[in-house]
């Protein structure tokens, strides 16, 4: 990627993105704080068209520019029409971050109890997507590009929280193909890794229930996130961005946890006793 100094708040200016499930929640804030640093952003979405466009809008009021490209992340062809769309409309990529989360709430089950069918589930949307994304997307993305997988650090390395089962072992797959990927094209200089948002307001906590929803983000202000508040979306897309710059360059096949220092808590030991 050019040398452009982060000094610069267009320090990305003249690349071109590709973000699933960037029509709202984590996906949005990761494509619009790539907007804010100039990058033009392909925003995929699956369902809701109005939301991908309101997207869209809020790219162009950052001074970027974009589309919008519908596409389901566990079907080869509309993976492949997507990086096709991206290269009509763009000519190249430069970022490719893998984010689309599919129908959570749908394969939520705990392991003794989860179906083959919600397992292979979160597995096509998953880790199979990841493997067909970074397949397609490096086939047009330039030397120097930057790829990520959007991850989640309690799923992913812990086991509580057991109907996450499906997804947490795959987002732990996701953690593993980013090492394998980062050495497999590190001789073109494009960097792989993996961003673990902590819990997220405005994202997929929000479609939980009403209960479920207030107790996780209360949970977390009360001190179990040292920084007092959950994350937001703009604050995984500024990790996401920081990682896209000339001087990460030197960062690949790493698992980073976006989370305001939720995962340095124990559980061990009484809160009073961590509090700062």
């Amino acid at each position: 990627m050019d040398n452009l100094s982060t000094t610069d708040k267009r320090y990305l200016q003249g690349k071109f993105a590709l973000v699933t499930g960037s029509s709202r929640g984590i996906g949005r804030g990761i494509a619009l704080k790539l907007a804010e640093k100039g990058v033009s952003v392909a925003v995929n979405y699956l369902k809701d068209e109005d939301a991908a466009n309101d997207t869209l809008t809020k790219i162009r009021e950052c001074g970027a520019d974009g589309f919008i490209v519908q596409g389901d992340v566990s079907k080869s062809e509309d993976i492949a029409n997507m990086i096709s769309q991206v290269r009509d409309k763009f000519g190249a990529l430069d970022i490719f971050v893998n984010n689309a989360l599919g129908n959570l709430l749908g394969f939520m089950s705990p392991p003794m109890q989860v179906s083959l069918e919600q397992w292979d589930e979160a597995f096509h949307v998953q880790s199979r997507a990841f493997l067909m994304g970074v397949r397609e997307a490096t086939s047009l993305m330039r030397d120097g590009g930057r790829i990520m997988a959007i991850s989640y650090w309690p799923g992913s390395h812990a086991g509580g929280f057991l109907p996450y089962f499906a997804m947490g072992t795959n987002k732990a797959a996701l953690e593993a193909m980013c090492r394998y990927f980062a050495v497999a094209l590190a001789p073109r200089r494009i960097t792989v890794n993996a961003v673990c948002a902590g819990i997220t307001d405005d994202s997929i906590v929000n479609a939980l229930p009403k209960e479920a929803t207030e107790a996780m983000l209360s949970w977390l202000k009360q001190g179990w996130n040292p920084m007092g508040r959950p994350g937001t979306p703009a604050d995984i897309g500024g990790a996401v961005a920081a990682l896209c710059t000339e001087d990460a360059g030197w960062i690949t096949g790493q698992t980073i946890a976006a989370d305001g220092g939720a995962t340095l808590m124990s559980p061990e030991v009484p809160l009073d006793f961590q509090r700062p």
